[in-house]
């Protein structure tokens, strides 16, 4: 268990990176009329293809991780 509590704060900061980069490489569907209120795409369907699905479904799995490393955190240090 003292492994745990060492290796959890590092391991949550390595999944906030991933995430954070995930997210932000992600492309945006939103034009300028998006961003003032209207809408720009019209009947527009756009299927994610190759890195941009891989880097979803990365963010949905690092979202997860990085939450329940987080109730672990606060579970452990309860029972200190």
């Amino acid at each position: 268990m003292n492994l745990v509590t060492k290796i959890l704060p590092y391991a949550q900061i390595i999944l906030s990176v991933i995430l954070v980069s995930a997210i932000l490489l992600q492309q945006s569907a939103a034009g300028i009329g998006g961003a003032l209120g209207g809408d720009d795409s019209g009947s527009f369907h756009h299927t994610r293809r190759g890195f941009e699905k891989f880097l979803f479904y990365l963010s949905i799995i690092c979202a997860i991780l990085f939450a329940l490393f987080a109730f672990l955190s606060i579970i452990i240090k309860a029972n200190i």
